[in-house]
């Protein structure tokens, strides 16, 4: 099975509009079409269903979206594994949650890249129960994610505790008198936290599951929301944010996992050294 046909499936999956992919992919939309025909023909089932104005995806389809990013990624660490070897670097696959990349990850890529110059970084971004499948099947190296799963064959680092700190646009904000509050996704254990301890007084306006988001959302709009420290300071200079007197503050640990026996293991733990927090 041709590689193209998969990653135009995903493209149309994606889309859910045939002319849309072609442009996506630049190629045309009669090669869109053959191609995804070409690909339910060799499955023998159909992966859209057609008889409705909108195209939408069968059974079938929604099993195989799957299946095909888990080649599609295997196929790219077959090509850097041969492709990287020849130019004697190291490669070094790194899995996360999207959230995270904003509030430490950026940097730490920054700091491999400077201090690390004989590895190859290939990134992806994942779900947490993704990133734990992604690691045990050896397609990610090592992932990054807010609430550690406990497997035997698996090593836990704790890399990072972020502080978060409530901020608002409104320079009066009370914590009594909290307006559009924007509730921001980091995890179970810091969300009941602050819903047990702040639930009466904020009216949740809507819920975001990224940081940045949510920062340039509430600059636009205005309202208040719980941030990373870091993620705040050059707002609260320039006196676009300001802090919310009396709130309480939390924070969000960061955790890396990688195989226990891992072949990269070196490297891997010199790369967590990068993070300051591994030093202390």
């Amino acid at each position: 099975m041709k590689l193209a046909l998969l990653s135009t499936f995903l493209e149309v999956s994606q889309t859910l509009h045939f002319r849309v992919a072609a442009e996506n992919l630049f190629i045309t939309q009669a090669a869109v079409s053959t191609r995804i025909k070409q690909l339910e023909q060799e499955l023998g089932v159909l992966l859209f269903d057609r008889t409705h104005k909108r195209l939408t995806l069968t059974a079938e389809g929604h099993r195989l979206i799957k299946h095909a990013n888990d080649m599609i990624i295997m196929w790219q660490k077959l090509k850097q594994d041969v492709g990287v070897a020849q130019a004697n670097s190291a490669q070094l696959f790194v899995g996360s949650m999207m959230s995270i990349w904003d509030i430490v990850l950026q940097d730490w890529l920054q700091k491999i890249h400077r201090n690390l110059d004989d590895v190859h970084l290939i990134t992806h971004t994942f779900s947490p129960m993704e990133l734990r499948k992604q690691v045990i099947s050896r397609l990610v190296d090592i992932a990054f994610l807010f609430e550690p799963p406990y497997v035997e064959d698996l090593v836990t680092d704790k890399v990072s505790s972020v502080p978060l700190q409530l901020v608002s646009t409104d320079n009066n904000a009370q914590l009594d008198t909290l307006n559009n509050m924007v509730m921001v996704d980091y995890g179970e254990s810091v969300n009941a936290q602050f819903l047990r301890e702040l639930g009466d007084m904020a009216v949740i306006r809507h819920n975001m599951s990224q940081p940045r988001i949510a920062l340039n959302f509430i600059l636009e709009a205005g309202g208040c929301a719980y941030l990373p420290k870091q993620m705040c300071f050059e707002h609260l200079r320039k006196n676009k944010l300001f802090l919310v007197p009396q709130s309480p503050e939390y924070s969000r640990d960061i955790y890396a996992i990688y195989l226990a026996k891992s072949h990269k293991e070196s490297l891997i733990q010199d790369a967590l050294q990068l993070f300051p927090y591994m030093r202390t």
